[in-house]
């Protein structure tokens, strides 16, 4: 058997147990955590690309054919070469953007070499992917800044001590001219339409720089340049990998594989993917605590494919547990916790994870709030007059931003609760009601109800993040 048999039957044996059991759990964890490091070469080539196959959206041509180029390589004794682009535009990195790191990192641990390359020429014109304007360029201390932070905050699942790193403007600084015309003429312009950001951005009249245009040919001309075997990128990405098959046809080298990675849903559960500036993402430096929060609100549906996405769990291993599920010997929030360790285990190992695990059980299994120690206040007096997405986001931190404090109201997720005599009421707060002031807000939908802002303890509650209100009017 091999070592990753070995570790699938010996996590197979855990999930059929109590998963409410914090010794289980924790004994799920170890061997799960282990397994990020575990040598995984002696699959054979069918069993790789599987493995690799089972977390992708795509393997072009064919799965088949990466099997058949591991072979090849296998009998000239080296490994493929994968590469994978880096955009240093960021300097906040979240849980998105781990999950090429996560599949790369199997390519390393099944004997393979990586390469990353810094897209330190191309940031200057900007991946247009998915965006309604272009980039703003960036100098070489912005993209310096942001490589380090980079490689900082996804170092947990990641070697960088494995690794080979270039920087495209070693290749794409000394093209010329006269060399860009003569591979520009092999390339029709219908091709890059193709993508649909761009036709949609043409269809709606917004603006399409040349530079924009050129993005999917600099993109290219690294695979022609490094010459590997595979190419890893987002679903959202495929012009682009499939442009570098296609130059290295032209120059005439064999052509890479391609395989495209999902764009994982965000939070929120609103269907848009993980991203910053929609304040539905885990972010890698948050605490401990705050990570095995965010993953406990997200809504059951995404307990799959986020276990696909950031665990090492094999498809039989996910399949075992949601079966447990549905023949309801198991409860969706144990798994979820399963799960919220999994994360905080990959960050900050697994006694974080448990200890993240403990002290969300404390806070949420208690009967009142009033007996959980520590919860955040607001005070109405000094507040009061601010909007509810202004006290979200400004004073308690619980949102990003007053559009994200807004998307969750929508969405059902923004709540006041009334704690009096051990017993609790709650009032859903709407959109409209996260634009007023706090004051109004909270006086107006207890007034609805026939309460007094003195019938008992009233607290704010935005998905799980709860803050007591005090200093009301009369309270």
């Amino acid at each position: 058997m091999t070592r990753l048999g070995d570790s699938v039957a010996r996590t197979r044996d855990l999930l059929v147990q109590d998963l409410s059991s914090d010794k289980t759990v924790e004994q799920l964890l170890t061997e799960t955590k282990a397994r990020r490091y575990l040598d995984l070469s002696d699959l054979s080539a069918k069993e790789q690309a599987e493995l690799i196959a089972s977390r992708t959206v795509e393997v072009l041509p064919a799965v088949a054919k990466l099997a058949e180029r591991i072979e090849e390589r296998r009998a000239e004794g080296r490994g493929l070469h994968i590469k994978l682009g880096i955009d240093p535009t960021a300097t906040d990195v979240h849980l998105g953007h781990a999950v090429p790191l996560i599949i790369l990192s199997r390519f390393q641990r099944l004997g393979h070499d990586v390469t990353l390359i810094i897209g330190d020429f191309t940031a200057r014109i900007g991946d247009p992917s998915g965006r309604t304007a272009e980039r703003p360029p960036l100098t070489d201390e912005d993209i310096a800044a942001n490589l380090a932070g980079y490689r900082e905050q996804v170092r947990p699942f990641f070697d960088f001590e494995k690794v080979s790193f270039r920087q495209n403007s070693e290749w794409l600084a000394p093209y010329t001219f006269p060399e860009l015309l003569g591979l520009l003429t092999q390339v029709p312009v219908s091709t890059l339409l193709q993508r649909d950001d761009f036709r949609n951005r043409l269809a709606s009249g917004a603006g399409l720089t040349m530079t924009e245009m050129l993005y999917p040919i600099a993109q290219g001309l690294d695979s022609v340049a490094l010459n590997c075997d595979v190419e890893l990128g987002g679903a959202d990405q495929l012009l682009n990998l499939q442009m570098g098959r296609r130059l290295m046809e032209l120059k005439g080298l064999q052509p890479q594989l391609v395989v495209t990675m999902p764009l994982i849903e965000g939070t929120d559960g609103s269907g848009a993917k993980m991203s910053k500036s929609k304040g539905n993402y885990v972010g890698l430096t948050a605490t401990a605590d705050d990570v095995f929060g965010k993953i406990m609100s997200v809504p059951d549906r995404l307990m799959e494919p986020y276990l696909k996405a950031w665990t090492e769990w094999t498809d039989e291993e996910v399949a075992l547990a949601l079966s447990r599920i549905e023949e309801k010997s198991l409860h969706p929030m144990d798994l979820k916790k399963v799960l919220a360790g999994e994360v905080v285990a990959a960050l900050y190992g697994v006694e974080a994870a448990m200890a993240a695990r403990a002290g969300f059980v404390a806070q949420f299994s208690k009967k009142a709030f009033a007996e959980v120690e520590s919860l955040p206040s607001v005070d109405t007096a000094e507040h009061g007059t601010e909007t509810v997405a202004a006290v979200l986001t400004k004073v308690l931190e619980f949102t990003q931003s007053a559009s994200a404090a807004r998307r969750l109201a929508k969405q059902n997720g923004l709540r006041l609760v009334v704690e009096a005599d051990g017993g609790q009421r709650t009032f859903v707060l709407d959109e409209a009601a996260a634009t007023r002031p706090l004051a109004e807000s909270v006086g107006q939908t207890l007034a609805g109800a026939g309460l007094s802002v003195s019938a008992g303890t009233v607290y704010l509650k935005a998905g799980r993040k709860i803050a007591e209100l005090r200093g009301l009017a009369g309270a």
